[in-house]
């Protein structure tokens, strides 16, 4: 899914109404309305084909499955992005706690949160949610190390 303006349409009920339409009610709900699926309800925890993990909503790629690990949350996670300049940190003080949530750097939409207890040289954990991202195996069905 592409977004043609890159807003994220947050304070414009119409453009809100736009990803109400091309995303499923899942989907928008944690992208757009910053919520979280629930641990291991999503295959992409599990997943271990080769390729990129682009945002559900714009496409931009965001995570290499070279990076992908098995965290034991049973969500997807990953030690570093793509591209730094693909997604966005931010404070996250909800619910009582002191989180870096990870944001989409093109259309903004939420993608999980990233913590410093990750295996490494980065020393990252990108917790994300699966139904934040697609996979785009570009055709190849290898198998990688997460």
């Amino acid at each position: 899914m592409r977004d043609p303006d890159k807003t994220t349409g947050s304070a414009n009920p119409k453009i809100k109404d736009n990803w109400r339409e091309r995303l499923s009610p899942e989907q928008f709900h944690v992208t757009r309305e910053h919520g979280t699926e629930r641990a291991f309800s999503h295959p992409y925890h599990q997943e271990k084909r080769a390729g990129m993990y682009r945002c559900v909503c714009c496409g931009t790629p965001l995570f290499s499955s070279d990076t992908k690990f098995d965290s034991g949350t049973g969500w997807p996670s990953f030690t570093d992005v793509a591209d730094a300049n693909t997604v966005t940190k931010h404070e996250d003080t909800t619910y009582g706690m002191r989180r870096v949530e990870v944001r989409c750097a093109s259309c903004e939409a939420h993608l999980g949160h990233v913590f410093p207890d990750g295996p490494g040289d980065s020393g990252l954990r990108y917790c994300i949610n699966g139904c934040a991202l697609e996979l785009d195996t570009g055709g190849t069905d290898g198998n990688t190390s997460g």
